[in-house]
């Protein structure tokens, strides 16, 4: 059995790959290269964070093989989210989520981004899946277009189940803070429904001069201690663009008061993903 380590920092969000992997229809991103988790974490290492997780890539679908190798090599240092097949019957989904679970995954990825129609959080295999992941204590993780959150994230608050939204939330910087989904995640987070990733700033426009900072303010106010950390590494679509140092630089620097960070760097991200 691999000793613990102490925690130094959590990064709440990164994908491995190979580009020989078969791949999924309705892809709108694909690997460019294999990347390991041993890869990954050397770069952990090499900046100072102990401790990540592990997002399944949409271009993937359900075939979950490379993320759950990663967990089962490295159980105490890395947990991970996974894409299922909801058409599943409830008792071989049940099964197929406890076991992973029982390999360090803590959450079911929902990444219905940039897609020609969305699939409906109302029918039958999507009220499954969200009592399973509830009933089974793992989270749903979202990331979807600002205008689209409405149709899908008050049925999964009704369901109990935990929700966390990727990417600041992904708000829309043509509206900024002020746009219904991101005041109706600020809404969620003061009351404790919601968590928010604080990743990825530049899909949603801050290389190109949105600052971040308003929306990182307005979180924080909002409930400091469901927020956390990523990377987004290796930065699908935005390969070298920046380093993994700017991802840090780019939350600590905003962030003025140290517990805060060291909340949302360690502590927030030991509860959630339950290391």
């Amino acid at each position: 059995m691999q000793e613990k380590q102490a925690i130094t920092g959590i990064d709440c969000h990164a994908h491995i790959m190979a580009v020989d992997f078969p791949l999924a229809p309705e892809i709108h991103s694909h690997p460019i290269r294999d990347i390991t988790a041993d890869e990954y974490l050397s770069v952990l290492d090499a900046h100072g964070i102990s401790h990540g997780v592990l997002t399944a890539p949409s271009f993937y679908g359900p075939n979950n093989t490379l993320l759950l190798e990663a967990l089962k090599r490295h159980p105490n240092t890395l947990r991970g989210t996974v894409i299922v097949d909801v058409n599943l019957a409830k008792a071989d989904l049940e099964h197929q989520l406890l076991a992973m679970r029982e390999h360090g995954v803590e959450g079911v990825r929902l990444n219905w981004i940039k897609r020609q129609s969305i699939p409906d959080i109302d029918s039958p295999q999507y009220k499954t899946l969200l009592g399973v992941a509830k009933d089974l204590g793992l989270h749903v993780e979202l990331f979807l277009e600002d205008y689209l959150q409405e149709r899908v994230v008050p049925q999964i608050l009704a369901s109990g189940v935990t929700l966390v939204l990727d990417h600041f939330g992904n708000p829309d910087p043509r509206l900024g803070v002020n746009s219904t989904s991101f005041q109706n995640t600020l809404r969620g987070l003061s009351e404790g429904q919601v968590w928010v990733k604080l990743s990825a700033p530049y899909r949603f426009g801050s290389l190109d001069g949105v600052s971040i900072e308003p929306y990182l303010d307005a979180l924080v106010a909002a409930n400091p201690k469901q927020l956390v950390w990523a990377s987004d590494w290796p930065w699908l679509s935005y390969e070298g663009l920046f380093t993994y140092q700017d991802c840090i630089d780019w939350i600590e620097s905003a962030v003025d008061d140290p517990a805060i960070w060291e909340d949302i760097l360690i502590n927030n991200p030991k509860t959630l993903f339950h290391f």
